[in-house]
């Protein structure tokens, strides 16, 4: 416990009474003697940008496995706070409201929880006329999917390399961004724990990755030019063994990492009468099989896979010129995800629809999906009939 000396505690008390006691007499109060003091200036409250997305769907399956399963479901809804926190730095946190769907860990409580997808701090270390560049610290984007997230309307459903498996669109660690002038273009780098926002961190490795995004003609052209945006990203992961800590019977601990790379490429462009994007992807990752033991020794299995998608969104009456601000859009997407090209387990992803914008803030599709298999048998069939309304404050 703090001790606090008698005559420390006697001064503080009777220094107020003795310069009280040095007031002349009949000294009239401050009030009268002056002018009132004008009030200090409160300090200026830090300007709250409050945004917001939500977007649900009904969704109707006519495949054998489930068929004439439906079902209502508030899919996604991000509130995001953006506050300055001085001069070049600000803080973003994004909720993420999501519903418990996972077996077992929804024993407690199988409807919709809030988790943070992203909460950071953003600096900016050169804010120059042509250079800029900001670093982040916290659960940030991770390398491409966000990027991607600019042409292909998340609200239908995930982006190709997010549904495929390959990462996830958001985790803990420092990233970096430059902005190349005459709005070239950008470089964009992370350092991240791997697993991704909605696991913790579960190894001591961690996961490196780039991506450089050309924007040429951003500054000199119109239409489709103008927004031409061609990225290429690699991602450097590693996961510990699952024998990392041995036991029971097993022949040893096992320290070496589990190779987890990715890279791929991204052509797409963005405008009123169309939006359309194409990429490749591929995996590189290795797996375990056995049991680190005599009898059943530890074997590393390759897992390379690939990813070839191709999507777009198009207006026809935009297109053709009739009418600039039509609120009719025609929607398609095809995705060929090779799980293991060592054994051919592929399948093909479709989806096609209409969009209808009741505002610029708000749309609603009818659209299908489908899940086939191709080659091997990597994945189920499904078939899904879907209505999907969005709504943007």
């Amino acid at each position: 416990m703090l001790r606090i000396p008698f005559a420390v505690t006697a001064a503080l008390f009777l220094v107020p009474w003795c310069m009280a006691a040095q007031e002349p007499a009949g000294r009239p109060p401050d009030s009268a003697a002056a002018p009132a003091k004008p009030e200090a200036t409160k300090p200026a409250t830090p300007a709250l940008d409050f945004s917001g997305i939500i977007f649900a769907n009904y969704q109707y399956r006519t495949d054998n496995g489930a068929r004439d399963a439906n079902k209502f479901d508030v899919e996604r809804a991000y509130l995001t706070f953006r506050v300055p926190a001085g001069e070049r730095t600000s803080v973003r946190i994004t909720t993420d409201l999501y519903q418990q769907t996972t077996s077992g860990s929804d024993a407690f409580y199988r409807g919709w929880a809030v988790r943070a997808k992203y909460a950071y701090l953003q600096y900016y270390y050169i804010n120059g006329a042509d250079w800029r560049a900001y670093a982040r610290l916290g659960l940030l984007q991770t390398i491409f999917i966000e990027h991607d997230e600019q042409f292909w309307p998340r609200w239908i459903g995930n982006s190709p390399t997010e549904k495929a498996g390959y990462f996830s669109s958001a985790d803990a660690g420092i990233s970096t961004t430059i902005s190349l002038p005459r709005k070239l273009g950008e470089i964009y780098s992370t350092l991240t724990n791997g697993p991704g926002y909605t696991s913790r961190e579960i190894d001591r490795f961690k996961d490196v990755a780039a991506r450089l995004t050309l924007t040429p003609w951003a500054s000199n052209a119109d239409g489709l030019l103008k927004t031409l945006s061609l990225s290429a990203w690699a991602y450097k992961g590693a996961l510990a063994s699952r024998f990392v800590s041995g036991g029971t019977g097993q022949v040893g601990t096992v320290g070496d990492a589990l190779q987890r790379d990715r890279w791929g490429i991204h052509l797409a462009s963005a405008t009123r009468p169309l939006t359309f994007g194409v990429q490749y992807a591929q995996r590189i990752e290795e797996g375990e099989a056995g049991s680190n033991t005599i009898a059943a020794p530890r074997v590393l299995i390759d897992s390379t896979g690939t990813l070839a998608s191709a999507y777009a969104l198009l207006r026809p009456l935009a297109l053709i010129g009739s009418s600039s601000s039509s609120p009719l859009s025609l929607l398609g997407r095809w995705d060929r995800v090779n799980t293991n090209t060592d054994n051919d387990d592929a399948y093909d992803f479709f989806v096609a629809g209409i969009v209808w914008d009741f505002s610029s803030k708000a749309s609603f599709a009818l659209d299908y999906q489908e899940t086939m298999p191709v080659s091997g048998n990597p994945i189920a069939p499904q078939k899904t009939w879907f209505a999907h309304f969005v709504a943007r404050f």
